[in-house]
């Protein structure tokens, strides 16, 4: 009876162990940091607290927004970026070096709540052929040990995001999951190594990609709020991609022996523009079901109880890679400068709002001067390479700004370039093409930016916002050095225009 009883407590502490390690708490969200014009990281910070964001995962160690994450009451996850993975991956003393400089020095100096080590970013993605395949455990090994070495094991657990293309289901079914045969073992050897360490597994879910990648795939099947077409998988129906897609990874975890491994989505969003499905519309309606999924502690049917799930992203990022499709730049649930996008309901009924405190450059745009003749044989050229230093993604097709008329396009692309530029007046020069306005030019939902000031000069208040759509974004450059590097970057991209 006694050994029954024992049995019988140690099986409830196993329980609440699993059950905390899984099931959200608060509200959890990724700040990227690919930003021409980066939010000063404080700012960003009192966002954070402001909209009830108390997990934050950063996809590298980057110094400004660590210190101010320090004693903010906001738990962290560092990011180790792919291109670390080998090094790290080759030497101990490399991991050590890693962990004592942007893990311990930040918790033992700055209070920075750390808690976990994302050790590379999708590594095992389809289109890296292999690259990462080889470094990405003996890296995980390598930080586990600086972690125990710098005594911090119990505090901070590593964890390796991946893409949910890792598993697979031969019958289109939940229950047929698996991993990918490719990295089969390598999985194995991961989850079992993340089990023995008591740390997590961490996927990445995209519905929009889903939609993105087929033009037949049902709509209404990527969001929360039913489908005519449920997918049923023995008694299970499935309405939506999420649940479906997540059991897909729990059914492959179960087959090869870990039915009990703690699961986090490391991101999942949706983006608000560069395609005709990544839209204001669709991204409030996806996020606010997520939303109200996680206020409720809804999990899917395999689990039900909700696993942390950070949102992506918090800003939007200028500079991020569009390899993938122009929707990259445009993840964020605020603009550039931290206004809203749209509104979203919190717990309680709180809407979300945006950030305090923005400092914004003179009030004045780059456009196409009315003198110009819009055949101009040197226009082709300018907004080439206007687009190719600034973000003109909102002008392809399907996107906000793509329905301006010709001599609007080639002045939203001027002012992108001239708001890069932190309006530098060499940067409207492009042979007598262009001319500085103070007249507002944004025309609808086509928002033409006024760009943040990241300068300590005092400087006018940001622009009205009595549009439909306001705008907003990110942050990341390594203090003093970056910014004299993005001075250097300036007048290097301002250069070639006295050629034109």
């Amino acid at each position: 009876m006694k050994e029954r009883m024992n049995m019988g407590l140690q099986f409830l502490l196993y329980f609440l162990l699993v059950s905390h390690a899984i099931v959200a708490e608060g509200l959890a969200v990724n700040w990227g940091l690919k930003s021409s014009h980066p939010l000063p990281p404080k700012i960003v910070v009192n966002l954070l607290r402001d909209n009830g964001f108390d997990k934050v995962k950063l996809f590298e160690a980057e110094p400004g927004p660590l210190r101010a994450l320090g004693k903010s009451g906001i738990q962290v996850m560092i990011g180790i970026p792919n291109d670390f993975l080998a090094s790290i991956a080759s030497s101990v003393s490399a991991a050590e070096q890693w962990v004592m400089q942007n893990v311990s020095n930040y918790i033992s100096q700055y209070g920075v709540d750390i808690r976990y080590v994302a050790v590379g970013n999708e590594p095992f993605l389809t289109t890296y052929k292999g690259m990462y395949q080889q470094t990405t455990f003996p890296a995980l090994q390598n930080v586990q040990a600086a972690l125990i070495k710098a005594g911090l094991s119990r505090q901070v657990k590593v964890t390796v995001p991946l893409n949910a293309d890792v598993y697979q289901t031969a019958t289109g079914l939940p229950s047929g999951g698996d991993f990918r045969s490719d990295i089969h073992d390598a999985m194995l050897s991961i989850v079992s190594f993340l089990q023995d360490n008591a740390a997590p597994l961490t996927i990445n879910i995209y519905p929009f990609l889903s939609l993105y990648a087929d033009p037949h795939f049902p709509v209404d099947y990527a969001f929360f709020s039913g489908t005519n077409s449920p997918v049923v998988d023995g008694p299970i129906s499935y309405s939506n991609v999420f649940e479906a897609n997540y059991d897909t990874l729990v059914w492959a975890l179960e087959k090869n022996g870990f039915a009990s491994m703690p699961i986090i989505v490391g991101e999942i969003g949706w983006p608000t523009d560069g395609n005709s499905n990544a839209n204001i519309e669709y991204a409030r309606k996806f996020n606010q079901g997520l939303l109200n999924r996680i206020i409720q502690g809804k999990g899917t049917p395999k689990r039900p109880s909700s696993p942390d799930i950070y949102l992506f992203g918090l800003i939007d990022e200028d500079i991020k890679s569009i390899q993938p499709g122009d929707f990259e730049r445009h993840w964020g649930l605020f603009f550039y400068d931290g206004t809203v996008k749209y509104s979203l309901s919190l717990a309680d009924g709180q809407n979300i709002v945006p950030a305090k405190g923005v400092k914004y450059l003179d009030r004045q745009w780059c456009v196409m001067s009315p003198s110009a003749s819009a055949t101009d044989p040197n226009i082709p050229g300018a907004v080439n390479y206007a687009c190719t230093y600034a973000d003109c993604t909102s002008l392809g097709a399907g996107s906000t700004c793509n329905g301006l008329d010709l001599r609007s396009n080639y002045s939203y692309a001027f002012n992108q370039f001239y708001q890069t530029a932190d309006q530098q007046k060499a940067a409207c020069e492009f042979s007598n093409l262009t001319m500085i306005t103070q007249v507002d030019p944004s025309q609808g939902k086509c928002r033409f930016e006024i760009m943040i000031d990241l300068s300590s000069r005092e400087v006018s208040p940001p622009p009205p916002r009595n549009r439909v759509h306001p705008n907003g974004s990110g942050e990341g450059f390594h203090g003093v050095k970056k910014m004299l590097w993005r001075w250097v970057l300036v007048v290097f991209m301002m250069l070639p225009l006295f050629w034109f």
